[in-house]
């Protein structure tokens, strides 16, 4: 590969999730920042984005929707997507040809979504390549709708599907990414853009085969798609932008005290996003850490804000005693339902539990968490509300006649559901020291009267995951920051210096 360039040193890949372009008046903002950032800056960016706030998951109910044959339900996800990003478009554009253009490339691909779910209701079922096509549309609309709005700024810029740059092999709902041939694409098809001055506004979280198939590389893989951009390029920074001040002690909307964790190794952040930060998915370190990238955290609803920085284990004229000092995190969760499988003797062995996760594995169906207990004869699955009635649907047609009532051969095998429940994970970064975090944390649920329903925890004193009642996930957490001391300013956070 050639050395770097002047580009190189400008350039840096920005991806924007989807509360970031929830609205008009959110695609406007993240317009008019790339604007500033282009200008002011002299910042060369390649800005990756993801479907708007809640799309992704419609679209995915509407493919369920036409497996079961529920035209209805379906052609309302078609109506209700159109409808509203039209009026994003018509809200956004003020040129008419450019809003007429737009308007017309989004009824065409609505058009092709709903010919997909006939084909899907012909089928009576989707597989994980057909939820993959589908699940890819909202990144395609984000992409058109937010590069329009750039050039009505004077921008040159240009939408791209990121099935053009990203190679990946067939695992579909989570492709893995062909390195090799990822890069070779990247630099083929990105980087003479780039080098002309056009602003490339590339699709997340979707890619694509040697045979051009669309794959999806998984919940969240939006991340993923820019971390893979950055390092391909290769970037001066990767930026993550989101809702919130980058990663916090514990959600901010819960504890309006949470501090910002200013520096994090790479090492730091992914233990925290493998436990759940949302800002953050756990496949985004590897591509901007093996390239020693800087990657950022930021805020796109308070862009002064300096977020958090990622990048490499020490950074000159960080004191000792901030490098030694634990920092400590909560990651929570809600919007869950808890599912249990089991049976009422002692039938039950792993073999089963492998069972149903390798079912609900082959659907891409994601399962934050799981517990198993022998002495209850049951494993306990933590799915998304959304993904409840999808997820007993796949466990009744696995287990089919072992379930209590169903068939000659039904031995006590029950599937039940208790809905509402959250996660809690107490995430510790230690530094040299034991300082006994998780039992700190279970003595704090104890004292706040928190039900503790599962437990995940890690081998080591480093984290513990809870799964509790959704009711209870508030006052839980604010005691925990109080408890484990995160509410004293500098006591387990760096900050910048």
């Amino acid at each position: 590969m050639s050395a770097p360039s002047l580009l190189d040193k400008r350039l840096s890949v920005h991806k924007f999730g989807g509360t970031s372009l929830g609205s008009a008046e959110r695609f406007a903002a993240v317009a008019d920042l790339l604007l500033e950032m282009q200008g002011e800056q002299s910042v060369l960016p390649v800005v990756v984005v993801s479907a708007m706030s809640g799309a992704t998951n419609q679209l995915i109910a509407g493919a369920r929707a036409a497996a079961e044959g529920a035209d209805q339900r379906y052609w309302q996800v078609k109506a209700s997507l159109l409808e509203r990003h039209l009026q994003v478009v018509s809200e956004l554009l003020q040129r008419p040809a450019e809003r007429l253009q737009v308007s017309g490339w989004v009824e065409d691909r609505l058009h092709d979504l709903e010919r997909l779910y006939r084909s899907i209701a012909v089928l009576g079922e989707v597989t994980a390549r057909g939820l993959d096509a589908v699940s890819s549309f909202g990144e395609l609309l984000s992409s058109h709708i937010l590069a329009a709005a750039l050039r009505e700024r004077g921008l040159r810029a240009q939408a791209i599907s990121a099935a053009e740059l990203i190679v990946t092999d067939d695992r579909f709902g989570s492709a893995r990414p062909l390195w090799r041939e990822t890069q070779q694409q990247v630099q083929q098809r990105l980087r003479p853009l780039l080098e002309q001055g056009i602003l490339p506004v590339v699709t997340g979280y979707l890619a694509a085969t040697r045979q051009g198939a669309i794959t999806t590389l998984g919940r969240g893989g939006s991340d993923y798609s820019a971390a893979l951009l950055g390092a391909a390029l290769p970037a001066s920074e990767v930026c993550i932008w989101s809702d919130v001040d980058g990663i916090l002690t514990a959600d901010p909307n819960l504890v309006p005290e949470a501090s910002t964790l200013g520096e994090l190794t790479y090492e730091d952040a992914a233990a925290l996003a493998y436990f759940g930060a949302d800002v953050l998915h756990p496949k985004t370190i590897r591509p901007v850490a093996a390239a020693g990238i800087p990657l950022r955290l930021l805020n796109s609803f308070n862009p002064s804000h300096p977020g958090t920085l990622v990048w490499a284990p020490a950074r000159p004229g960080r004191s000792e005693q901030a490098a030694k000092d634990r920092r400590i995190a909560i990651i929570s969760s809600n919007g869950l339902a808890l599912i249990r499988l089991g049976s009422s003797d002692d039938s039950w062995n792993p073999l089963l539990a492998s069972r149903a996760l390798q079912c609900l594995g082959a659907s891409g169906l994601d399962v934050p968490m799981f517990s198993q207990s022998f002495s209850e004869h049951s494993l306990n699955l933590v799915v998304r509300q959304q993904d409840q009635e999808h997820c007993l649907k796949l466990l009744e047609e696995a287990f089919g006649s072992e379930l209590a009532g169903k068939g000659e051969d039904a031995n006590g095998f029950h599937l039940d559901v208790r809905l509402e429940v959250a996660t809690v994970s107490v995430v510790g970064i230690p530094r040299g020291r034991d300082d006994g975090l998780i039992a700190r944390a279970f003595t704090a649920l104890g004292r706040q009267g928190t039900r503790v329903i599962a437990v995940a925890q890690s081998s080591g004193e480093s984290s513990v995951s809870f799964c509790i009642p959704a009711e209870q996930l508030a006052a839980t957490v604010r005691g925990l920051h109080t408890d484990l001391g995160l509410a004293v300013p500098d006591a387990s956070v760096l900050r910048h210096a």
